[in-house]
């Protein structure tokens, strides 16, 4: 028997079949990523190895995903502010932020009440980059050794004073831990960003700071600024007569730290994955 077809059979066929390509291409639409430029926010002044670090990166995924990645950098109270406006932003993955290490495991153990919480208000993306860290003075200081810096503090309690990025930084632990292990108490002047703590140093400022190496790699060539220890295990060869802080007044010192990309809590795994593996692609 020939089965005849209606007008509205017919009719109903057509409009399935366009719901169906309707759907599909909105679910295309949906898992189409990036369409729009990218915004990261850096809880870190500009110039901060961090910073730097998330601009070099940016660049390469930027041109690998032909989409724009703009750097927003939100300084304050060692990062709190801006890892907060992250936490708040839509977790559709065009706000992300780049993170240090103090933001994501020293605040949190030093605040006695966060705006966030670093477990439950953020997705982690990937691992970008770790930064070696050094010890510096003014070019015009006497000192030429962690080990002048530490006499100097032993000969003044308290009048040796040195600059960071703010309380619980990665600048402010650094010291704290060199002054801990060497015995010594000088005196702390936060600032609000690292950047501006290394100006501070070659302006006569303070005293001393300890800093990402990217951070015042400039000020060092410039003669604004004397490095007078790295905090790596080995000397580093673009600074070869450069001793490290273990070896040239406190043995076994060492110090880095690590910048992490992230997203908001909520933002789809898949976003989270490709992300993670333009970052991985960048570094490559």
């Amino acid at each position: 028997m020939t089965r005849k077809t209606t007008p509205f059979a017919l009719s109903l066929s057509k409009g399935l079949i366009a719901l169906g390509a309707v759907c599909a291409l909105a679910a295309q639409a949906q898992t189409a990523y990036p369409t729009k430029p990218i915004r990261i926010i850096v809880p870190l002044a500009a110039g901060s190895a961090v910073d730097n670090a998330a601009r070099i990166v940016a660049e390469k995924m930027s041109r690998n995903m032909g989409q724009g990645i703009v750097i927003e950098n939100q300084a304050g109270a060692a990062g709190l502010i801006g890892a907060g406006a992250v936490a708040k932003a839509a977790p559709d993955g065009y706000t992300l932020g780049g993170f240090n290490d103090s933001i994501m495991t020293m605040l949190p153990n030093m605040q006695a009440k966060m705006p966030w919480d670093i477990l439950k208000d953020f997705e982690p993306v990937s691992l970008v980059a770790t930064v070696e860290w050094g010890l510096v003075v003014n070019a015009e200081a006497p000192q030429r050794s962690a080990g002048d810096l530490i006499a100097a503090a032993k000969a003044a309690p308290g009048r040796i004073n040195y600059g960071s990025g703010g309380n619980g930084s990665p600048q402010h632990i650094a010291m704290a831990l060199f002054d801990s292990q060497a015995g010594v108490q000088m005196t702390h002047v936060p600032y609000k960003g690292a950047t501006q703590a290394a100006m501070g140093v070659a302006g006569n400022e303070v005293h001393a700071a300890f800093q990402g190496i990217a951070t015042v790699n400039a000020l060092v060539k410039a003669g604004k600024l004397r490095l007078i220890g790295v905090t790596t295990p080995r000397r580093m060869p673009q600074f070869a007569d450069v001793p490290t802080v273990g070896e040239s007044g406190l043995p076994g010192f060492e110090f880095n730290s690590w910048f992490a990309l992230m997203a908001p809590a909520g933002t789809p795994k898949a976003i989270t994955s490709q992300l993670a593996a333009e970052v991985q692609k960048a570094l490559a």
